[in-house]
């Protein structure tokens, strides 16, 4: 069975783009997919932050996945600082990396501008993503064109590795949702919706109650023009609502666009879709959020199963490596 690794960093808000792009193909893989899904907590401390916030957005972001159907039974289900392992083979995976193809990472290089300070874990971070992702042999990773170029250094580490010190990790392949990387800032279709960037305007989120969301999409910005057509260069804002009704409904936008006469008959169809699809959602987080304790520990189980297969793997890496064990 092919094994996925799907990882969310608690450094925002997750929201519809989210949903349809990474958590519901987790749900939709149930069964002939073995998937990891785990909070790349780690990943938060890269750029200033709040510690507290962290905290707080980690079980969130835990109880969000379960609500939206994440099955601790079926999945293995974690956070990533609860699996020291994940530390420690990212140290193993530096000793076969080089300082030029870590400082190469686009994201880097774009956040690094925007820090008067620039961290170490900052420049190092995809190499701790190459550990989560070769940790558990996964085969595949789900992940939009931004986090592509990790994917590929992931690739590299692993080949080299394994040329090197002898076959320790499965060479993984990066896989791209067919929906959810294209849904936009309502208030900014040029750009992409976001957990951190997006306005409260312009991000559908998950635990939004409906009022909230009918009145984001019914407020989304649209384009010039009456008619209703599907063309993202030209009619952005119309192509988003598309592209979020045809994610919901799981139809083509292009054939959606034919059904409509006018902006506002599209908005109330889409705000209609949005609460249909995030309702159930909501009240199942509503209903988790009332038992932090029951969330804390299905993490703690879900912990200790990833410690007995990452204990495994990084043995195999430390004695292939040449340390001598203990």
């Amino acid at each position: 069975m092919t094994r996925r690794i799907s990882g969310f960093t608690p450094s925002g808000i997750l929201h519809l783009g989210n949903y349809l792009g990474a958590i519901r193909p987790i749900v939709d893989g149930t069964g002939h997919t073995d998937t990891v899904v785990f909070i790349s907590d780690l990943h938060a401390l890269t750029l200033d932050h709040d510690p507290a916030l962290v905290r707080e957005r980690t079980l969130e972001f835990a109880t969000l996945l379960l609500a939206a159907g994440a099955d601790p039974d079926r999945h293995l289900f974690l956070v990533q600082s609860h699996v020291p392992e994940h530390a420690e083979l990212h140290y193993l995976l530096e000793c076969t990396t080089g300082y030029g193809e870590a400082q190469r990472m686009i994201q880097f290089k774009e956040k690094s501008r925007r820090q008067e300070q620039i961290r170490m874990s900052l420049l190092t971070y995809p190499i701790l993503m190459a550990a989560d992702i070769l940790l558990y042999d996964a085969d595949e990773v789900p992940v939009g064109d931004d986090q592509s170029q990790h994917v590929e250094l992931a690739r590299d580490v692993a080949y080299r590795f394994n040329t090197r010190y002898g076959q320790t990790f499965t060479v993984p392949r990066a896989v791209h949702p067919p929906v959810g990387a294209r849904i936009m800032d309502l208030a900014t279709p040029t750009t992409k919706m976001s957990k951190s960037a997006s306005s409260v305007a312009g991000s559908l989120r998950l635990a939004d109650d409906p009022d909230t969301l009918r009145r984001k999409v019914m407020r989304a910005v649209t384009d010039d023009g009456r008619d209703v057509v599907y063309d993202p260069d030209r009619r952005p804002g119309v192509a988003n609502l598309l592209d979020i009704l045809a994610g919901c409904t799981g139809t083509d936008p292009v054939d959606l666009a034919t059904g409509f006469d006018s902006y506002g008959q599209l908005k109330r169809a889409v705000a209609d879709a949005v609460v249909e699809t995030l309702g159930p959602l909501r009240k199942r987080y509503l209903e988790l959020s009332d038992d932090p304790a029951h969330v804390r520990g299905v993490l703690r189980t879900g912990a200790a199963r990833a410690r007995e297969i990452a204990q495994r793997k990084v043995r195999t890496a430390k004695q292939a490596i040449g340390l001598l064990p203990a």
